[in-house]
């Protein structure tokens, strides 16, 4: 018989703020991740520090912020009003306590929890921060959350603000990279949904006039433009709005308080059922909502008192109340819309006879598609049913917690083999598998009707749950997992050409990667690593030293299912599919999968060269 486990006083234990964070950081700043990903924790800790900032800025103290990333090392210094100097210490240090509990200092600010800088402090190796004003400063500096140095009060002729110095833990936020096209991104956002602010990051300027229009403008290309952009602002709410010439799915930029809503929520659905109720209003005809919306390019920002969000990282909103005297969020974006976008079309006949044009034109489609539509839906229903193309995790399964949602990923591989190694290796509850069988279709230049009729692109589209509209999808994180050889690459081509034709939204928001898995294994009797390339090789090849045994990967399936837990584990790499701004997607496509085959050869050519002279280099 078992012994009897003691549970005794001793067992009890009280964790101070920062043991807690350090023991369970997910509940503070969400995933922690590499750097990967837009939502990892390392870019969570600077917007926690830059939202103070921003909190200064709105309340009219404070036009420009600097921003710096040096390697591992970030700083951010704004110039609003500077912490209480007597209170320096417990604003970085104490649960619960901040300015933001005071209605009176700050109305609509992103941070309400008091826990921003306490769980950058606590996550962070080094920590410093530093507060200017009334000609007086003061300053400390902690490790991990533990104070390790602290100047008192000093004379200073330095301009007033905060100044905040951290390096993030390498034990916590393992092999972490800052990826600048992801803070550039976070960056623009802020300057969008604050006209005037003025942000310096690594010496490059970020500014904005047109707050959301700007937005529509740097992101989308104005050829594809269907309108110029409806830009409608109010109190609490801004909009704007168009449609484009050739994307399919519907494509909505959603804030709160200055907080990304990567999400959606309460607003963004208000949102959607406001344009659907307006321009049926407008007509008068009862268009369906989904003929109306199509390819719509959009963004909405609004400000609550005292927002509920569903997770700590604040990328949904749960208010249903505007707060204050103010109707329900729902109420107050529908009456904004129904009254302000009604005006612009009355005002614009144009756009409005341009707009009707394209509802009509989406209409015939999808009559058109009816028949095919509701084949392609039951082939992928029974498909679910009846073929293992499909390997879902818990979470959609209903074994897990909601809030592990961003968590998820779904692997697209290439035959049963690799498919097979990734299943049995992977986190049931987090992750998925969907297997393809050869090469997919180069779908440029097709029209949708080709996603319903070719069985991979269908079951695939089923399975992100994307048909129109990306506040659905089904998975966080989507992951090209195919074999580092030619065919692996013309697949890998394949299916990002797929997403750039059909749903781009999927790409310009940061879903899409490319699985990195080691080309090589060096290894002798006490130790074993993992190469992801020729240099990496040769130097484990010294580092072990003697005759170690190589081997080189072919394929994925070659990767035994312990090997491979390492590769989609917490030592998971991956390459974000990244759209340049400047790039126009038609041309893109154009370039590297249409017609002028010469123009490539030359290009792969050239480029070749390049590859060849850094391999002789090395």
């Amino acid at each position: 018989m078992a012994q009897d486990s003691q549970y005794t006083e001793d067992n009890i234990r009280s964790l101070d703020w920062k043991e807690h964070i350090r023991m369970r950081p997910g509940m503070y700043i969400g995933k922690l991740g590499d750097g990967s990903s837009a939502d990892d924790g390392i870019y969570i800790l600077l917007k926690e520090v830059l939202d103070n900032s921003i909190d200064e800025f709105v309340m009219g103290a404070g036009k420009t912020i600097e921003v710096s990333i040096q390697g591992t090392k970030v700083i951010v210094r704004d110039y609003g009003r500077g912490i209480p100097l007597g209170k320096v210490v417990d604003v970085v240090s104490k649960m619960n306590t901040g300015g933001k509990y005071d209605s009176r200092a700050f109305k609509k600010s992103v941070g309400l929890n008091g826990v921003g800088t306490k769980a950058v402090n606590a996550l962070s190796t080094y920590f410093r921060v530093e507060s200017t004003r009334d000609g007086q400063s003061s300053s400390a500096e902690f490790a991990t959350g533990e104070l390790t140095g602290k100047e008192f009060l000093e004379e200073t002729s330095r301009r007033r603000g905060t100044k905040v110095t951290f390096i993030p833990d390498e034990t916590i936020f393992k092999n972490f990279k800052f990826r600048m096209e992801y803070v550039a991104k976070m960056l623009r956002n802020y300057v969008y949904l604050n006209p005037g602010l003025t942000i310096i990051f690594n010496g490059e300027k970020f500014f904005s006039e047109n707050g959301l229009k700007d937005l529509l403008e740097d992101n989308n290309n104005k050829e594809d433009m269907l309108y110029p952009i409806i830009h409608l602002k109010g109190d609490d709410i801004e909009v704007a709005i168009t449609h484009s010439k050739t994307q399919y799915s519907e494509e909505y930029h959603s804030f709160v308080n200055g907080q990304h809503t990567t999400q959606g929520g309460t607003h963004q659905a208000a949102f959607r059922e406001a344009i659907v109720k307006t321009v049926r209003d407008f007509y008068g005809k009862s268009y369906e909502a989904s003929d109306i919306r199509k390819s719509i390019i959009s963004a909405i920002s609004i400000k609550v008192m005292e927002p509920v969000f569903e997770s700590q990282t604040k990328t949904k909103l749960g208010s249903t109340d505007m707060g204050g005297d103010l109707p329900t969020v729902r109420t107050y974006v529908n009456d904004f819309i129904g009254r302000y976008l009604d005006n612009y079309l009355h005002k614009n006949p144009e756009t409005a006879e341009k707009l009707q044009r394209k509802i009509l034109q989406a209409e015939r489609e999808r009559k058109e598609l009816s028949g095919i539509r509701k084949l392609a839906k039951e082939r992928a229903k029974k498909a679910s049913l009846h073929n293992k193309k499909l390997r879902d995790c818990r979470i959609h399964l209903g074994d897990t917690k909601k809030e592990r949602r961003l968590e998820t990923t779904l692997f697209i591989t290439e035959g049963d083999s690799a498919s097979g190694s990734i299943t049995k290796s992977r986190d049931v509850n987090t992750q998925a598998v969907f297997s393809l069988r050869g090469k997919p279709l180069n779908s440029y230049s097709m029209s949708k009707k080709i996603v319903y009729e070719n069985e991979e692109f269908n079951l695939l589209q089923a399975a992100l749950n994307i048909e129109e509209s990306m506040e659905d999808l089904r998975y966080n994180n989507i992951v090209i997992a195919t074999d580092a050889d030619v065919d692996g690459m013309h697949i890998r081509l394949l299916l990002i050409t797929f997403f750039l034709q059909f749903f781009p939204e999927l790409i310009k928001e940061g879903h899409l990667y490319i699985l990195q898995t080691p080309l090589f294994r060096v290894r002798n009797k006490k130790e074993t690593i993992y190469c992801y390339s020729e240099a990496e090789k040769l130097a484990a090849i010294e580092k072990l030293s003697g005759k170690p045994e190589i081997t080189r990967f072919k394929g994925l399936g070659e990767i035994s299912p312990d090997e491979f837990k390492h590769f989609i584990g917490d030592d998971i790499r991956l390459d974000p599919v990244m759209l340049d701004r400047e790039t126009s997607i038609e041309e893109l496509l154009q370039f590297y999968m249409g017609k002028n085959t010469p123009d490539r050869q030359e290009f792969i050519i050239n480029n070749l060269k390049v590859e060849l002279d850094l391999i002789e280099d090395k």
